[in-house]
């Protein structure tokens, strides 16, 4: 924590009180704190309580400026390191999660680019409620952290879930992510991701639901997990996140395309994921003019495009190689059979008929299979905190390889 620029925002409970301490002891780990609280907030614990703790000013309110120069709520997105909501209520879960900014708080967050890690407390039947854990889903999937609450007796009377995790216990939490985030330092990284087109005319061609989420979230995960990542993406529809600019994207249309580019890259690499949905077959005639619409059936005849898994399985040496498998079904038999007919050293398998995962989902379900037959399964989460347990149980079964 030494150094780091940490926001501490405050909101309206009870366990406001446990945000002294936590100030107190990120303050002593030599981290530079500075205290933002809601209205209510200040109800529970004085701003003083937090100046006098943190030797910063406390700020509470958007519209006093202390320096005309600058515009606060700006300034502070963009010096913080690392933002902790502790406590967060159900109230400034629900404004962030829908992109509500009527403070100086939940107008900080929704400016800032760095990382936010949300500590919930409040009664029990709260946090159960549809609406709370719907807002914490969404908040998840944007890629912010939560530190569960404990369970226990409640301030309300109400024994369960809902009680503030205890400062030392966020600090432990959030120290363990932050050197997560150089896992992959030194790695080259190299990941296939999306569809593959092929064509039938100029107007034509076959192709499939792949969207590239998955894999698009794994090269923005493998970098910043440290990884020098290059990016090979079939035609898809969206971007990489800002922030990632160094990562080496190389755009391709067809199968071919997408072999011709993953063996390029392919020596040099130490962990090479295929996530991309190629496809199996191409039309064995094209046309270069548009085909005119006939009486009658019309039959094309397919061949056979290269698989590019099955070939990098054979020539690798040193690299880590995983595969993805898209199954509706046969799931744990389908995917050994992959793993062991490509020469792989792992494989990711996603059945795309279940609700929450598959083609064009922000979240995903997924199990990874090692080449031991040692199986994890990752519940449904966003793709982007899926890619990283990927990463981290790849990181982990070359660390045992060594070994």
């Amino acid at each position: 924590m030494r150094n780091k620029n940490i926001l501490l925002g405050v909101s309206g409970g009870i366990a406001a009180y446990k945000a002294c301490a936590l100030t107190s002891k990120l303050t002593q780990q030599g981290a530079n704190v500075k205290v933002m609280m809601t209205e209510s907030a200040t109800k529970f614990v004085s701003p003083l309580t937090f100046q006098a703790l943190s030797r910063n000013p406390v700020y509470t309110d958007t519209f006093d400026e202390k320096d005309p120069k600058k515009i606060a709520h700006i300034e502070l997105a963009d010096w913080a390191d690392i933002i902790v909501l502790a406590p967060a209520t159900a109230n400034v879960i629900g404004k962030i999660a829908n992109g509500i900014a009527d403070d100086m708080l939940s107008t900080t967050i929704l400016a800032t680019k760095a990382e936010v890690y949300i500590a919930p407390a409040m009664n029990v039947n709260m946090y159960e409620h549809p609406a709370v854990i719907k807002n914490m889903q969404t908040l998840t999937e944007y890629g912010y952290h939560f530190i569960e609450p404990g369970a226990g007796y409640l301030a309300c009377g109400w024994i369960g879930k809902g009680r503030l995790e205890e400062p030392e216990t966020i600090i432990e939490v959030i120290k363990a992510h932050q050197q997560d985030t150089r896992l992959l330092a030194g790695k080259k990284v190299l990941i296939s991701a999306g569809p593959t087109r092929e064509k039938v005319d100029p107007v034509r061609f076959f192709s499939n639901r792949s969207t590239g989420k998955m894999g698009y979230k794994l090269a923005e995960a493998a970098y910043e997990l440290g990884a020098d990542v290059t990016l090979v993406s079939g035609p898809v529809h969206i971007h990489l996140e800002s922030g990632v600019g160094s990562i080496k994207l190389v755009h391709v249309t067809t199968a071919e395309d997408m072999y011709q580019a993953m063996m390029d890259n392919f020596a040099k690499q130490d962990i090479v994921i295929k996530a991309a949905a190629v496809a199996d077959y191409r039309p064995k005639v094209t046309y270069d003019e548009k085909m005119k619409k006939q009486d009658g059936n019309l039959h094309i005849e397919l061949e056979r495009t290269k698989d590019i898994l099955k070939a990098l399985g054979e020539i690798k040496t040193n690299q880590y190689l995983v595969g993805f498998a898209a199954e509706t079904q046969k799931l744990q038999e389908y995917g050994q059979d992959k793993l062991r007919r490509k020469n792989l050293d792992a494989i990711v398998l996603n059945n795309v008929s279940q609700q929450g995962a598959g083609f064009g989902s922000d979240t995903n379900i997924v199990t990874y299979l090692n080449k031991n037959l040692e199986e994890y399964k990752i519940p449904k989460a966003s793709k982007k905190e899926v890619a990283i347990q990927i990463l981290q149980y790849i990181l982990r079964d070359m660390k045992d390889e060594k070994a």
